[in-house]
C-alpha cells in the first residue's frame, strides 16, 4: 500500500517538475513570467485561480476543522467562493484594465498609482510577511502526507513538497503555472470525486456523519464556537479572496476583462460546490477514526488507510497536489513584489527586462527556502493561514476597495487605515488588555481600519 502511494505521488512530481522546466523555453521576458503576456483566456483564468484556492486550507485544514465542529467548516472553503463572487464582477475586471492601460504587474503597482510609494512599501512588507505564513501553511500540509505514508519527519517532508514547487515555478513563471494548475486541477477533480462516495460509504452514508454520537451542532450549518469557526470564517477568508495580491496578480494575465471576469466567477462557482468535499471527508474520518488529536493528520490517515489502495494513492495525489499548486501562487506573489515593488521601484529603476526576470527567480528560490524552515516551526495548517489571511485582509482590503470606489481618497487616508487596522489586529490577537472573548480581531481590524478611512476621506475639504 504505501509503496504505491509514494510511487504515485513520485511520479506526479517529476511530471509537473518536467512540465515546469518545459514551459521556461516560452519564458524570454519579465512579462511572460509575472503576468503571462496578457494572454489567459477564461479556461486558464479559472484552473490558474481554482488551483490557487484550493490548498491546505480548504483540503487538509478544512477536514480537520471538520472533524473538530462538523458541517459549518463549509465556511472555511465556502467564505473563499462567496468573495471570488465579489472579486469576479467588482473588483477584477477595474483592476485588469487599470492594469492594461498603466502595464501594472503586481498590486504594488496599483496602490502606488492610486495613492503614492509609502503605501506600497508598507503594504508590500506587511503582506509578504504574511505570505511566508501561508507558503508555510501549505508545506505542513504536504509534509503531513508523507509523514503518513512514509513516516518521513516534518523537515524532509517541507524540503520535498518546497523544492518541487520552487523549481517548476522559477523555471515557467505564470505562464507555466497555468498550465501546470490545469494538470492538477484535472488530478484534484478526479481524485476527490472517487474519494468521497467509498468514504462515505464506509462510514455508513451520509445519516451516519450527523448521528446520535456526534456532537449535538455537527449537522448545524451555523454553528460557530466563536471567531475563526463556522460563519465567523466570512470575516476571514471572504475578504481575502477578495483582495489577495496573488489573485489580483492572476487577473492581471488575462487578455480582456471579460476573460477575467468568466474565468473568476466560473472559479467561485466550484468553491461553493468544492466546500463540502473536505467537510464530509472530516466528517467521515471522525468516525471511522476516532479519538484523533492531529488535525494536520486526519485528511491524509483516511486516504491513506480507508480506501482501497489504489484510489488512496489517487487521491493523496490529489491532495498532494493542491499544496503544491497553491504554492506556486504564494511563490508568484512574492516574486513579483520583490521584483517590481522593491527592487525596480527602489534599487534599481532602470534595471532591464532581463534583471528584472533574474530577480523573479532568485526570490522565488529564497521564498522557497523560508517557507521550508518556518513550516518546522508552526504548529498547523490552519493556524499557519489565518496568520496570512488576517494580516492581508486588515492590510489590503480598505485601500485596494477605497482607492476603487472613493474617489477623494488619498495616500494619508490609506496609510491611517493600514496602520489603524493592523494596530487593532495585533491588539486584539495578544489580547494587551485583557480578555477579549467574543472580538473578531480580523473583523474589528478592518471594521476600525474602514472607519478610519472613511472619516478621514470625507471631512476633507474638497478642493475647488
Amino acid at each position: 500500500m504505501i509503496s504505491l502511494h509514494l510511487f504515485l505521488i513520485v511520479g506526479y512530481s517529476i511530471v509537473v517538475v518536467g512540465l515546469g522546466i518545459w514551459s521556461a523555453r516560452f519564458v524570454r521576458s519579465s512579462s511572460a513570467f509575472f503576468v503571462a503576456g496578457r494572454s489567459l483566456g477564461p479556461g486558464l483564468i479559472f484552473a490558474s485561480m481554482l488551483a490557487a484556492n484550493i490548498g491546505a486550507g480548504s483540503t487538509v485544514g478544512a477536514s480537520g476543522l471538520a472533524y473538530r465542529e462538523g458541517i459549518s467548516a463549509w465556511w472555511w472553503v465556502g467564505s473563499a467562493g462567496l468573495g471570488s463572487i465579489v472579486f469576479a464582477f467588482a473588483v477584477a475586471p477595474r483592476l485588469w484594465r487599470l492594469a492594461h492601460d498603466h502595464d501594472f504587474y503586481t498590486t504594488g503597482d496599483y496602490l502606488e498609482y492610486r495613492y503614492g510609494a509609502r503605501t506600497r512599501t508598507l503594504a508590500v512588507v506587511l503582506v509578504g510577511t504574511g505570505a511566508l505564513a501561508l507558503l508555510a501553511g501549505q508545506l505542513i500540509a504536504g509534509a503531513t502526507i508523507l509523514n503518513v505514508i512514509t513516516g518521513a519527519p516534518r523537515w524532509a517532508g517541507a524540503l520535498i513538497g518546497g523544492a518541487i514547487m520552487t523549481i517548476y515555478f522559477t523555471a515557467g513563471g505564470l505562464l507555466g503555472s497555468a498550465w501546470i494548475n490545469t494538470l492538477q486541477l484535472v488530478v484534484m477533480i478526479v481524485g476527490f470525486a472517487l474519494a468521497l462516495p467509498v468514504a462515505l460509504s464506509s462510514a455508513g452514508g451520509l445519516p451516519a456523519l450527523i448521528g446520535p454520537a456526534a456532537p449535538a451542532s455537527f449537522g448545524n450549518f451555523l454553528y460557530s464556537a466563536g471567531p475563526g469557526s463556522g460563519w465567523t470564517l466570512l470575516a476571514l477568508t471572504g475578504p481575502a479572496f477578495i483582495v489577495s495580491p496573488g489573485l489580483i496578480q492572476k487577473a492581471f494575465g488575462g487578455r480582456d476583462a471579460r476573460a477575467v471576469r468568466v474565468g473568476i466567477a466560473v472559479n467561485a462557482a466550484a468553491l461553493l460546490l468544492f466546500a463540502f468535499a473536505p467537510v464530509l471527508l472530516g466528517m467521515t474520518a471522525r468516525i471511522l477514526m476516532p479519538g484523533m488529536t492531529d488535525s494536520n493528520a486526519v485528511l491524509p490517515a483516511l486516504l491513506a488507510h480507508h480506501l482501497p489502495p489504489w484510489l488512496g494513492a489517487i487521491a493523496l495525489a490529489a491532495v498532494f497536489s493542491t499544496e503544491v499548486d497553491t504554492c506556486d501562487a504564494i511563490l508568484f506573489m512574492l516574486s513579483t513584489s520583490a521584483s517590481q515593488d522593491v527592487y525596480k521601484r527602489f534599487l534599481a529603476p532602470t534595471a532591464s527586462d532581463a534583471q528584472l526576470l533574474r530577480v523573479g527567480r532568485v526570490t522565488a528560490l529564497c521564498g522557497g527556502a523560508l517557507g521550508v524552515l518556518l513550516a518546522m516551526w508552526l504548529e498547523t495548517v490552519i493556524g499557519a493561514l489565518t496568520i496570512f489571511y488576517s494580516l492581508l485582509v486588515v492590510t489590503l482590503f480598505v485601500p485596494i476597495l477605497g482607492g476603487l470606489y472613493v474617489p477623494r481618497a488619498r495616500e494619508r487616508d490609506a496609510l491611517a487605515a493600514i496602520v489603524t487596522g493592523v494596530i487593532t489586529l495585533f491588539v486584539l490577537r495578544i489580547g494587551l488588555f485583557g480578555s477579549t472573548a467574543g472580538l473578531d480581531p480580523t473583523l474589528c481590524g478592518i471594521s476600525v481600519a474602514a472607519v478610519v478611512f472613511l472619516v478621514l476621506t470625507l471631512t476633507r475639504p474638497v478642493r475647488q
